[in-house]
């Protein structure tokens, strides 16, 4: 059976920059208040109506298939995660097959928020390994500053998250000592509503018929959104922060020594560990845990943000790009997220 490895890898971010400072028109918050608690210092924001999720896709995939020396018609499937589609439907791996001109191969769409790479990552691995394909083509983009509430109401959201894309070519190889070692994916939707977007979305009538008792289900169904909605700030990405902090540190490097366990290492055998840029006292506090040097763990939210799905790929290609990553390293993926997911990673590159 082959293994899978990486074979190209490109990323693209706008060139808007938005700064903790910019941010303080719109809201109360500073500088300070925003890195004291999440370590970010800047992120980078999507032209309103020139970029899309998709097209920021697009751009990331172009880079990922010059850097694997194949032609976009070489692709023979895609796959693209991301919590911040173009569309409701159709998602957004059937627009990136029509702007490369692709053949009509399959486009498979993943929605696992910030653990979207790796779980991503996983399913290629399998169709790799099961010889059904042989180049595919795995997308990660985001766009959120779309949908974020810009008032102090929506500050400990808003602050957090950026805009960008990243993508990888994945291919198959007879080197038992290189690519995806494993991957390791989980759930857990207890809290499910702890980190959401609720509306729009098919529960809508559950919020709506508080307001709306006196109206027939006929009616209350046609109601995607209300003013109601939008009044309480229902349309925006809520999240309790301390309690998705309090599960993610327990949870991060639970799932980093399932797979170093299962492949017989150690954390002291990790070159380079990547986690999800989800905040950065959340990635310090697993590199104290896992007793890593700075040298050991790649981060660059303080530039980013949170760009959810991409956010991986997006780091792991500038570590590529800044001479971070060298042959027969043993890199490590972790990352946790809206769902409760989390997933794990670990690759010989």
């Amino acid at each position: 059976m082959p293994k899978t490895f990486i074979a190209g890898i490109g990323h693209y971010v706008p060139e808007n920059i938005v700064t903790n400072k910019d941010l303080m028109k719109y809201m109360d918050t500073s500088d300070d208040w925003i890195q004291e608690r999440t370590g970010i210092k800047e992120r980078r924001y999507a032209h309103r109506t020139g970029e899309s999720t998709a097209t920021m896709g697009i751009e990331a995939a172009k880079k990922a298939l010059a850097n694997a020396g194949i032609a976009a018609t070489d692709v023979d499937f895609i796959i693209f995660a991301t919590l911040s589609p173009d569309y409701y439907f159709p998602g957004c791996g059937v627009l990136v097959q029509r702007a490369l001109k692709m053949k009509e191969i399959g486009a498979l769409d993943i929605r696992n928020q910030c653990s979207g790479f790796v779980y991503a990552l996983s399913v290629a691995d399998q169709f790799i390994k099961s010889g059904m394909y042989k180049n595919i083509l795995l997308v990660c983009s985001e766009k959120h500053s779309f949908g974020l509430d810009f008032s102090t109401r929506g500050r400990n959201v808003s602050v957090i998250f950026g805009d960008g894309a990243a993508a990888v070519v994945l291919q198959p190889t007879e080197d038992k000592e290189r690519g995806i070692l494993s991957t390791h994916l989980h759930s857990d939707g207890e809290s499910a509503e702890i980190l959401a977007m609720y509306n729009p979305g098919t529960h809508a009538n559950y919020w709506m018929e508080q307001e709306f008792a006196h109206f027939d289900d006929a009616e209350i169904g046609q109601m995607f959104m209300s003013h109601a909605m939008i009044e309480n700030a229902q349309n925006f990405p809520n999240m309790d922060g301390p309690a998705v902090f309090k599960k993610a540190v327990v949870k991060f490097p639970e799932v980093i020594m399932e797979a170093l366990n299962y492949n017989g290492y150690k954390p002291s055998d990790i070159d380079l560990l990547i986690p999800h840029q989800a905040n950065l006292r959340i990635a310090q506090f697993v590199q104290q845990k896992l007793g890593l040097s700075n040298d050991k763990v790649f981060n660059n939210i303080e530039k980013y943000g949170n760009t959810t799905a991409a956010s991986i790929p997006l780091a792991l290609s500038e570590a590529v790009e800044q001479g971070r990553v060298k042959k027969d390293d043993l890199l490590c993926m972790a990352a946790f997220g809206s769902g409760f997911t989390w997933a794990s990673a670990l690759v010989k590159w």
